[in-house]
């Protein structure tokens, strides 16, 4: 899998693995107490999150969300999701819809000008600033990402050892 090559902020992917969904989850509880300081693993029912120990983690650490999917009882298809750590995933999503706003409370005002014929210049520079930001923000995104993947490695090879 080369999540490095991908576009997508929180790369997803998919695998067919012939295993049965209690395997899986014996193996888990297994690599649970073998990775413990370095690695968080949590499973809940069918899904399961590794996310890299508190004496590693920082701002940019990944985690990763598998859901197992029964196929039949000795296969199991395995949605896998990267994604940055959730408060930090959360605050991005935040700003997004505070920069969305402004924009269009803005775009309303510069409309409102224009039908009255009045000078506009100063919401469409505003306008102008949060597209701008808009776009800072997906490149600052990207940088976390990039620093976040020798980690996001680390936890695909966890994730290759529980599924063997």
């Amino acid at each position: 899998m080369e999540i490095d090559s991908q576009i997508a902020l929180r790369p997803r992917f998919e695998k067919t693995i012939a295993l049965s969904i209690g395997k899986i989850q014996e193996k888990v509880n297994a690599c649970k107490e073998k990775y413990a300081p370095h690695y968080n693993i949590r499973q809940l029912d069918e899904h399961i999150w590794i996310y890299i120990g508190e004496v590693h983690k920082k701002l940019h650490s990944p985690h990763l969300h598998l859901e197992l999917e029964e196929i039949d009882e000795h296969h199991t298809k395995v949605n896998g999701l990267f994604g940055p750590d959730p408060a930090l995933w959360t605050m991005f999503v935040f700003l997004h819809f505070i920069i969305a706003g402004i924009f269009i409370i803005f775009g309303v005002f510069a409309y409102s000008n224009w039908s009255l014929k009045q000078n506009y210049s100063v919401e469409i520079s505003i306008m102008f600033l949060m597209s701008v930001t808009w776009f800072a923000l997906y490149f600052i995104a990207r940088n976390i990402r990039k620093k976040g993947l020798p980690q996001a490695k680390e936890i695909e090879k966890v994730m290759n050892e529980i599924f063997g």
